[in-house]
């Protein structure tokens, strides 16, 4: 049961962070005006007195988002996590269900 709800969650979180990259604004024409990710770039540049680092979590997202998808190495660290997490929420499930069945 567990493992089922663990492969769900990683085939789940690979096909959903491109589209949610793109949703925060990070695309593949670059970071979109007024969105989430311009305040998170924002944000980078100050702090780093007006750039933003290569290999920051900026731009290792904002890669992600104008390859359209993720590496291989990528992937498979969102699949271990999105596995994490939902394994995790469906052993919490059914611990919890043997209090109210």
């Amino acid at each position: 049961m567990y493992g089922v709800t663990g492969a769900v969650g990683a085939v789940g979180a690979v096909a959903l962070v491109p589209a949610a990259l793109g949703v925060i604004g990070f695309s593949s024409a670059g970071i979109t005006a007024g969105s989430y990710a311009a305040g998170m770039m924002s944000s980078y540049a100050i702090a780093n007195g007006g750039g933003v680092a290569a290999g920051s979590l900026v731009s290792l997202l904002q890669s992600a988002g104008a390859a359209a998808g993720l590496s291989v190495a990528t992937k498979a660290a969102v699949a271990s996590a999105g596995a994490s997490v939902a394994g995790g929420v469906g052993a919490t499930v059914g611990w919890l269900s043997g209090f109210f069945c």
